[in-house]
């Protein structure tokens, strides 16, 4: 039976290359993210692929649009196979400079993000007795430097999250899966998130000298899924071969 995928942040890097992927693989794609012309063409590309794919524009800092996402796919497609929470921003700061913009957009996508997506899904999971979550955390979730403190902080709580969903559907018996991606230097439009001018300078010579590409990661999310339904990854940390941290 195709698996019915919810991607959000999916009009660009690894929620795009995600989608692209599993339409080869037959799955039924629902897509998420702000930028409605990029999904339209998102979509165009996966029906070329013989794939079937439909799309809600929805900001993830907003708890309706997201019950909104959930309620396209199940009513489209009567399921929810796979909710992979992938949107995320990534600005870089010291503390010092109190960017509180800055602070509180990454606690709004990148952990109230997640939740909202996970509040959103697991109810029909619960129903269907089946089901998997994908959240994407980083290797900046694994280790924090100086500049990074609110983006790993984000990033450690997707991972906490996931961790603590993954045995409440354990102790539950609900057959759902919990799997955290943690990439490394990827190349993908997270760096113009970087609003500090010289933290985003250093980073770009940083991925231009390690980055690999988005594909990697929605391969891994592919082999993720594909696992049989009674055993799970619930952790995977992937960079690039020649990154050294």
């Amino acid at each position: 039976m195709s698996k019915v995928i919810v991607i959000t942040g999916a009009s660009s890097g690894i929620g795009k290359e995600t989608a692209l992927i599993m339409a080869k693989d037959g799955a039924k794609l629902v897509l998420g993210a702000r930028r409605e012309n990029l999904l339209q063409e998102i979509v165009k590309e996966v029906e070329a692929l013989g794939g079937e794919a439909v799309y809600a524009v929805t900001d993830v800092t907003k708890a309706d649009q997201v019950e909104a996402l959930a309620k396209l796919a199940v009513d489209k497609f009567d399921r929810i196979d796979v909710w992979v929470n992938n949107a995320g921003i990534m600005p870089q700061s010291l503390l010092k400079q109190k960017k509180i913009e800055d602070w509180d957009a990454m606690i709004d996508i990148n952990i109230k993000g997640t939740l909202y997506g996970i509040g959103a899904a697991l109810p029909y999971m619960e129903e269907q007795k089946a089901g998997q979550f994908i959240n994407i955390s980083s290797v900046a979730g694994h280790m924090a430097h100086a500049g990074s403190a609110v983006y790993s902080a984000t990033k450690w709580a997707v991972r906490a999250i996931s961790e603590s969903l993954r045995e409440e559907a354990a102790q539950d018996g609900s057959n759902i899966r919990v799997t955290i991606i943690s990439p490394g230097a990827i190349n993908t439009e997270l760096l113009s998130s970087v609003t500090d001018k010289e933290f985003q300078s250093n980073f770009e010579d940083f991925y231009k000298a390690y980055g690999i590409s988005a594909n990697r990661v929605a391969l891994t999310i592919k082999q993720a899924i594909d696992l049989p339904e009674d055993a799970t990854w619930n952790e995977v940390i992937i960079r690039p071969t020649k990154q050294e941290r």
